[in-house]
């Protein structure tokens, strides 16, 4: 993996949370880090996959796991994993104690059965 494009090494993660579920009270079941601009967004098996739209909207390709004990990348563009890649500026995931799904006393007691 190169680092030439959709990886800013130097830009923090925007949160500990997705962005776009907490603005509205939802909850996700993991989370993703854009590679390019540390957008934190929900991923595609969360109700409203906000990591995908973020990488659509924006063109920025590449993701990274922002799970704990996770370090892979994902390229949108060529539908290629990265078992790693660079460094990105810290911290490397959201707290470990924090859950997933996540967040807190957001996530409905069957969430198990609305990822079907």
């Amino acid at each position: 993996m190169t680092t030439s494009t959709g990886i800013d090494p130097t830009v923090p993660p925007s949160g500990t949370g997705c962005v776009e579920c907490d603005a509205v009270g939802g909850w996700w079941f993991h989370l993703r880090r854009c590679a390019q601009c540390g957008h934190i967004a929900c991923c595609d098996d969360s109700p409203a996959k906000h990591a995908t739209a973020h990488a659509r909207s924006t063109g920025h390709p590449v993701i990274r796991s922002f799970e704990p004990g996770e370090s892979w990348f994902w390229n949108y563009d060529t539908s290629e994993l990265y078992e790693s890649g660079p460094g990105l500026a810290p911290p490397a995931s959201h707290p470990a104690d924090q859950p997933t799904p996540g967040p807190a006393g957001r996530v409905p007691a069957n969430w198990a059965e609305t990822l079907r």
